[in-house]
């Protein structure tokens, strides 16, 4: 009954990316400086050895698509001419691109605008985007790289560069491991929230974070929420209370809440009360971790992209810290939910029912605490935080079917080493191994980033084993 909703909720129809698995395409977008509109009318030739493979001219929001024969080396030339007036190309890269296409694969090329006469002015610094338009992890004016060719589970810095002062990079990199540990630790609060009240390990966490990421994908690319947002155009509140990923984050958290209590009420709660064994239920997330994950692929395809309104940003000076608007808003969002979540948890009562059962399901069930009723409420929550952490990874990185799954294994270390089953822990641990993460890659390749924040976990543990903020407990 619950793989049938979400199957229903997955076979919606979406304006799909490129088909990962069919033919070979080059795409792109062409946008003004400084601005996430599209540039119009601006013509694009594909040739290979001289012989012309396709044509495209920018829409209105001035992205454009040439279809291949076959994977090879391609040219990509750009019209100087076709650009409006008020606009020119940057003198570097130009508008010819030499790009390498792969077997199923679509490419996309950036060619940055600039206003006119500023075409040999070096671009200000923006926020590594891998969907800077593109799907690939180009950075304005550095090219494209295919679809896929990515590393996997590696979170990029804005505003680190090569040259960067070591100060400043400290800092830089302080900073987004602050944003990237909140990122864990909303979508790790859920997770142990769920440990502390059933000691179950729920390993599809990872796979409800990118749940919510693809609803939210999915509602905001829909024609019917960008009509509703235009007929607010320009009024202050209502046009950003409208805008459509706004109301597909709002949408996307709901549906995480759901799935998280459908999960509790029509699988987890029968199995429990058949007495079915811990180390079963967790084989059996496992396997709804699988499932979950590849109808997303399936409906969602295998592309990485990125929410449409949020691809390219201005970096804006706070002091020392560069950062984007986006970036500062997932923060003090991230903030305010954790405190909200903090102060639910101290000071309502169903709060306190939550960190009663975590603290000892037994003996809150005989002070007449509804168990179920709470352990329902607490999977509903845990649902609807995976999600908003999905959607703000999403927004700081990019979405793509195994988004939550590559960050399952940080959730994790985030609860061990803050305190298994108790919220707070999980979002002090979440900050840690942010922070841990990001700072490594002073001195180690970014690749090695996840494994230095689990490094530091098993040493932290080898000293408290409880964690953080854990507590001693006798066994047996």
């Amino acid at each position: 009954m619950l793989l049938a909703a979400i199957t229903a909720i997955l076979v919606i129809p979406v304006p799909a990316a490129a088909d990962v698995q069919g033919g070979e395409s080059l795409t792109g977008q062409i946008r003004a400086p400084g601005s996430d509109e599209g540039v119009e009318g601006i013509d694009i030739t594909v040739t290979r050895d001289g012989a012309d493979i396709g044509t495209a001219t920018t829409d209105s929001a001035g992205e454009w698509t040439v279809e291949l024969p076959e994977p090879g080396d391609y040219r990509v030339v750009l019209d100087a001419e076709s650009v409006p007036d008020e606009f020119t190309l940057r003198a570097k890269p130009g508008p010819e691109r030499d790009v390498t296409v792969r077997e199923g694969r679509s490419f996309t090329v950036v060619f940055p605008l600039v206003p006119a006469g500023q075409e040999d002015v070096e671009s200000t610094p923006s926020s590594p985007s891998p969907d800077d338009g593109d799907a690939d992890g180009a950075s304005p004016g550095e090219g494209s790289t295919p679809v896929g060719d990515e590393d996997e589970g590696v979170v990029e810095a804005p505003g680190v560069e090569a040259g960067t002062p070591f100060g400043s990079k400290v800092l830089q990199l302080a900073l987004s491991g602050v944003i990237f540990g909140l990122i864990i630790a909303i979508s790790a609060v859920g997770l142990s929230l769920i440990f502390g009240t059933t000691r179950m390990i729920n390993f599809a966490h990872g796979d409800m974070v990118t749940f919510g990421a693809m609803m939210a994908m999915m509602f905001s690319n829909m024609a019917l929420f960008s009509s509703f947002n235009a007929l607010f155009d320009g009024v202050p509140v209502l046009d950003f209370a409208t805008n459509p990923l706004v109301i597909g984050l709002l949408l996307a958290v709901v549906l995480g809440g759901l799935l998280g209590a459908g999960m509790e009420r029509f699988l987890w709660r029968p199995l429990r009360r058949r007495n079915v064994a811990l180390i079963q239920m967790f084989i059996v997330t496992i396997g709804l971790a699988l499932i979950l994950r590849h109808l997303l692929l399936v409906a969602f395809d295998a592309r990485r992209t990125k929410y449409p309104e949020f691809r390219i940003q201005e970096m804006m000076q706070l002091g020392p810290f560069a950062i984007t608007s986006r970036d500062l808003t997932i923060l003090l969002l991230s903030i305010v939910v954790l405190v909200a979540v903090a102060s639910m948890l101290q000071l309502t009562r169903i709060g306190k029912a939550m960190r009663a059962v975590s603290d000892n399901r037994d003996l809150a069930e005989s002070s007449g605490i509804d168990v179920d009723r709470v352990t329902l409420y607490v999977w509903g929550l845990g649902g609807a935080l995976s999600a908003l952490g999905g959607v703000f990874l999403g927004l700081n990185q990019t979405v793509y079917w195994q988004m939550g799954f590559h960050l399952l294994l940080l959730m994790f270390a985030a609860v061990i080493l803050g305190g298994l089953g108790t919220a707070y822990g999980a979002m002090v641990g979440g900050l840690v191994i942010g922070l841990i993460a990001q700072l490594s890659t002073l001195w180690f390749a970014p690749q090695l980033m996840n494994a230095w924040a689990l490094a530091i976990m098993i040493i932290v543990l080898l000293v408290r084993p409880q964690g953080i903020l854990g507590r001693r407990e006798r066994v047996g």
